[in-house]
């Protein structure tokens, strides 16, 4: 028989052969690329090797016309059938775990065993001779030797161990792992059936080695009952299903092309047409899980990033809770303190030696600017607890800002700057707004121009912009970078001033003005030259 005649075979049970096989390949290539570090992973791919090289060597036995090729071939298919087996029986041993240390039985004397009675299948201690030569196309029958008592026991125990391994863990399963475990046992069992009754009691006992031609069919049913497993219970993603199905419709459609080739170049040509799509639709899966896994990962941490968003906002309600409650608890002494020591200082209680009223007067400042901080803190809570709400009156914006030049007038004047407003000829200058809430804004904006300014002047300038109302209030003093003007709004941030930094107060004034602003569906904002240059502060609200 001369090369082509080998390799041009068109009967059914060939075609049979390449559906199966390139099934079980692909799947145990799919299988072990998606995790390669699994023990679980890795044997089942050195299952579906060996139960490919097992249907390979199985169909070239029965198509030589050589009685000596014949009796090797039906070794090394017996060779395989024993690798075969005992990779399934470590399948079952290791499954589901992704690493398991094997035992020092199974290490020195399991392998040992299973290695010694694989090469001596090779040898004429199992099969000696032709007991029948069949014609090709057809399976011959050896003869026996007395090998058999070792070979026979060792597949059986094999089988028989594996399968009650498998039986016991889906026993013990629970939930959808059991059902998977429940196909996979089923498809084992008829594939153990077959191969057992067809290839080794046939061949063996009744000396009938009609169907072993038909042991690709044998493995059918464990890969059909899987692959139902993997479909029904979503053991794989489905795009991964998607591109395995295609990849496996192409190897088949080209399989099939090599199968009818009617000419060995051409034949040629399509082995190398049908490996390079086996090959490039491995790396097209590999790839698709690639993209599975990262997209997997995205969605945990996503996942992971929501929970922790959750987390964050519980316990910025909490921290929120603990400092509404922690103010309302200091404002109540404080403002005790304050009343009696406004008393102390109108000498309500008696003459006040002037030794005595430097210190209590700086008590009293000390005390109102914790009185302030603890306001700010309550606002803070108020507005992201959602509870702070807005008293909207109709309110004239023109003397708003008179009370407020008013209040710091001699603050300006201890430090000799002119405190400027520049006034429009012609302003509707009635606003519908939360005058306390606004006054407020503009107090700590006039406050922190005066007290960042040196020398110079602080100017405040009124004018409307089409519908809205806008109040400039720029100064000559230190300037900001651009760097801080975009954290000025933020919760606990300071400015600066030169080179030292201020450290009176907590950094909330402005923080709680944006938001007060916002409120009015109104904008405030800052703009600076940079250091030593000034900085003019912007605040716009709507007239309706």
């Amino acid at each position: 028989m001369n090369l082509y005649n080998l390799l041009y075979i068109s009967n059914v049970d060939l075609l049979i052969l390449g559906i199966t096989n390139t099934a079980i390949l692909l799947l145990g290539i799919v299988v072990f690329l998606n995790n390669r570090k699994s023990i679980t992973n890795k044997t089942f791919l050195l299952v579906s090797i060996s139960a490919t090289l097992y249907g390979i060597t199985n169909h070239i036995n029965y198509q030589l016309d050589s009685p000596q090729l014949v009796l090797w071939a039906i070794r090394i298919v017996i060779f395989f059938a024993v690798w075969y087996s005992f990779f399934l029986f470590q399948l079952f041993y290791v499954f589901p775990k992704n690493e398991l240390k094997f035992s020092k039985t199974y290490r020195t004397i399991l392998i040992p065993l299973v290695i010694f009675t694989s090469f001596l299948t090779l040898t004429p201690f199992i099969f000696p001779r032709l007991a029948v030569f069949a014609p090709s196309g057809q399976v011959s029958t050896p003869a026996t030797g007395p090998g058999v008592i070792l070979f026979a026991p060792l597949i059986i125990y094999l089988v028989g161990i594996g399968m009650f391994l498998l039986f016991r863990k889906t026993v013990k399963a629970v939930g959808i792992e059991r059902r998977q475990l429940q196909f996979v046992f089923t498809g084992a069992l008829i594939t153990y059936t077959f191969i057992i009754i067809f290839n080794l009691i046939f061949p063996i006992v009744l000396k009938n080695t009609f169907l072993v031609s038909l042991a690709p069919i044998f493995t059918l049913p464990f890969i059909l009952f899987t692959a139902y497993a993997i479909l029904r219970y979503g053991l794989l993603n489905i795009k991964v299903i998607a591109t395995e199905i295609l990849t496996f419709i192409l190897a088949i459609v080209t399989l099939v092309e090599v199968l009818f080739a009617q000419d060995l170049k051409i034949l040629i040509f399509r082995i190398i047409l049908f490996a390079a799509v086996l090959g490039f639709g491995i790396l097209l899966i590999r790839s698709v899980q690639k993209e599975v896994r990262q997209r997997e990962q995205l969605q945990r941490l996503t996942d992971d990033l929501a929970r922790a968003n959750a987390e964050l906002k519980r316990l910025d309600k909490a921290k929120s809770e603990f400092v509404s409650i922690a103010s309302h608890q200091l404002r109540t002494p404080l403002t005790a303190i304050k009343g009696y020591i406004s008393l102390m200082l109108e000498e309500a209680y008696g003459k006040l030696d002037e030794k005595i009223r430097d210190p209590i007067s700086k008590v009293y400042e000390s005390n109102e600017r914790l009185i302030r901080l603890v306001n700010d803190l309550l606002s803070i809570s108020r507005i992201e607890s959602g509870k702070m709400k807005l008293e909207l009156g109709e309110t004239d914006i023109l003397d708003l800002i008179k009370s407020v030049v008013d209040e710091l007038g001699i603050k300006a004047n201890e430090k000799k700057l002119k405190l400027i407003v520049q006034r429009p000829k012609t302003l509707l200058s009635l606003l519908n707004i939360d005058k306390e809430k606004v006054r407020n804004v503009l107090l700590n904006i006039v406050d922190n121009a005066i007290r960042y300014t040196d020398k110079g002047s602080v100017t405040i300038k009124i004018e409307q912009v089409i519908d809205n109302v806008r109040i400039t209030v720029s100064d000559t003093g230190a300037g900001m970078t651009e760097e801080v003007i975009g954290n000025l709004f933020e919760s606990f941030s300071r400015g600066q001033a030169g080179m030292q930094r201020w450290t009176e107060g907590a950094g909330l004034g402005l923080y709680i003005a944006k938001k007060f602003i916002e409120m009015h569906k109104g904008r405030i904002w800052a703009e600076s030259e940079g250091k030593g240059q000034g900085s003019t502060f912007f605040v716009e609200l709507p007239r309706k």
